[in-house]
């Protein structure tokens, strides 16, 4: 009987641990993903002033240090957004060739849910702040 007894309370012991890892690895996941997220969200501005901040900062920058850094970030700006609307449509044809291969290996059901779910991202991504 102190055998059997002993295996329990191994099982026992196993299960709660098992259970801790799980509850464990959940609680994780769902603090690296809320977190993420968070941060993500707060855009390009969130990230300029937390950039000029370390920069005057660590740099000790002067008020015309500043004011030239602030009209450099300014051009780099403008230039990027001046190359990705440019290759836009090349980004755009990248991504209807992936939608096109995913609709290809879906049946009919999983398709109608596939666009459900491509209209909700495209609707998130229209009230993110940023």
């Amino acid at each position: 009987m102190t055998n059997r007894s002993g295996r329990s309370a191994a099982l026992y012991l196993l299960l709660t641990f098992l259970s801790g890892v799980a509850v464990g690895s959940l609680g994780f996941w769902l603090y690296a993903t809320k977190t993420v997220s968070a941060v993500t969200t707060k855009g390009s501005d969130e990230f300029r002033r937390r950039y000029m901040d370390e920069m005057e900062t660590r740099l000790k920058l002067s008020g015309d240090q500043k004011q030239r850094l602030t009209t450099i970030l300014d051009q780099t700006r403008t230039l990027y957004r001046e190359v990705y609307e440019k290759h836009r449509p090349e980004y755009d044809a990248i991504q209807e060739h992936q939608v096109s291969q995913i609709r290809g290996i879906l049946t009919p059901d999983q398709q109608q849910e596939y666009e459900k779910i491509r209209k909700e991202r495209a609707e998130r991504r229209k009230r993110a702040p940023y």
